[in-house]
């Protein structure tokens, strides 16, 4: 776990900025003129506010379409402004204490990429065929992604999000990312990997961390489906995985379907962050979840544009759909994360599971959290001494949850 240290304390606000800022999907698209991307800048401190140390932005740089299909990775896309957009927003979040992480898509480019000998022929990612995949073994293509990584982190970034890193050979990264951090030392990289052994991955791609979907998987389905063995199970394997690397954590990203929405019964919301936010990781909360928003992700062309709507001017200013008291419980539950940063490396074990609840332990040294989830509508025995947070009685009501001291 050679990670930079500032990042046991990484909190990120993470946000898809073309659609934060109404740039897509829209026609006519806006020009660099709008300097759209300076819209978010009303919306940092709300990221301060909540607790976040950290903004993750989705892509940035010049493309077709979503942002995922590049055309030139060293241009900020003009339907977000320019250059100088970018370092604004750079400066601004640097004021308020707020790191910056960028979204590097690297293992395919869209139909106008610059350099065509660079691609591998008749080769497009999962089918898409908007999305052109690049040749990995091409000494070109290993020297390209290396110096856009450079570049931004010299303009100020300090973390890179990998997009479909595990569509890309991990020796591809395990030559860029070493370049990379002789430069950049303190830079962090996380990869998307969805499935697969996730611990090989991180030691033969060199990579920080990578985005825990097992994890995300069975906080959800194992509520839904009043099932706390699943989440048992889940948390044993991520406990797993510390032996190799701190997972990125999450209940929300801009892939998926809202966590407010994805589970059935709203009882559950609180649980889902509670897990989320006292086991071990560098946790993100997806712009918009903290206000309780509600979206499906559809799969057919434009059901993404749901889960990545335009957000109003200022978070002063109504937003359809927002609950106040999610975003209390988020700042709730970022607030005991932040004074407890011991959680980003806690090991996690089980210490009770029932059909009716789950009781797990996370500790590091000395330090102790004993979580309860009641997953049922009867009471459960909350375990632990002196409660911290959630319900402060010995027995939890129908839904309660309890973090206390061990």
């Amino acid at each position: 776990m050679g990670e930079p240290d500032w990042v046991r304390h990484a909190i990120w606000w993470h946000g898809y900025p073309l659609g934060m800022t109404g740039a897509y999907p829209a026609d006519p698209a806006p020009g660099p003129h709008e300097h759209r991307l300076l819209r978010l800048l009303p919306w940092l401190d709300h990221a301060v506010r909540l607790g976040a140390s950290g903004i993750a932005l989705g892509p940035v740089f010049a493309s077709t379409s979503h942002g995922y299909d590049t055309t030139d990775h060293f241009r900020v896309d003009p339907r977000l402004g320019d250059d100088q957009d970018f370092d604004t927003l750079v400066t601004e979040a640097r004021q308020r204490g707020l790191r910056v992480l960028l979204d590097g898509v690297f293992n395919h480019v869209g139909p106008g990429f610059g350099h065509p000998g660079w691609l591998r022929p008749g080769h497009t990612f999962e089918g898409h065929e908007g999305l052109l995949t690049l040749d990995h073994a091409n000494p070109e293509v290993r020297d390209h992604v290396t110096a856009v990584l450079a570049h931004w982190l010299d303009r100020g970034a300090d973390a890179w999000r990998l997009d479909a890193a595990y569509a890309t050979p991990p020796d591809f990264w395990a030559d860029v990312l070493p370049r990379v951090r002789a430069r950049h030392p303190g830079a962090w990289f996380v990869a998307e990997v969805i499935h697969g052994d996730y611990a090989d991955f991180t030691t033969k791609s060199t990579v920080d961390s990578v985005t825990q979907y097992e994890l995300w998987k069975a906080v959800w389905s194992s509520l839904n489906d009043g099932n706390p063995h699943e989440l048992a199970w889940a948390l044993t394997r991520h406990d797993g995985f510390l032996d190799t690397f701190v997972p990125a954590t999450f209940v929300g990203n801009h892939d998926v379907t809202r966590i407010a929405a994805k589970l059935t019964d709203p009882h559950h919301l609180p649980h889902a962050l509670v897990v989320l936010f006292t086991t071990a990781g560098t946790p993100a909360v997806y712009a918009g979840d903290e206000l309780g928003l509600h979206a499906v992700k559809e799969d057919r062309h434009g059901g993404d544009d749901a889960i990545r709507p335009e957000f109003p001017a200022t978070p002063e200013d109504p937003f359809p759909g927002s609950d106040p008291a999610v975003l209390r419980l988020h700042q709730d539950l970022i607030g005991l994360r932040r004074r407890h940063p011991w959680l980003h490396t806690a090991r996690t074990r089980i210490t009770e599971t029932t059909h009716e609840h789950l009781t797990y332990e996370s500790t590091s040294g000395d330090n102790a959290l004993v979580v309860t989830l009641n997953y049922g509508p009867g009471t459960v025995r909350a375990a632990g001494t002196e409660a911290v947070a959630g319900e402060p009685a010995d027995h939890l009501g129908p839904f309660g949850w309890r973090i206390a001291r061990r």
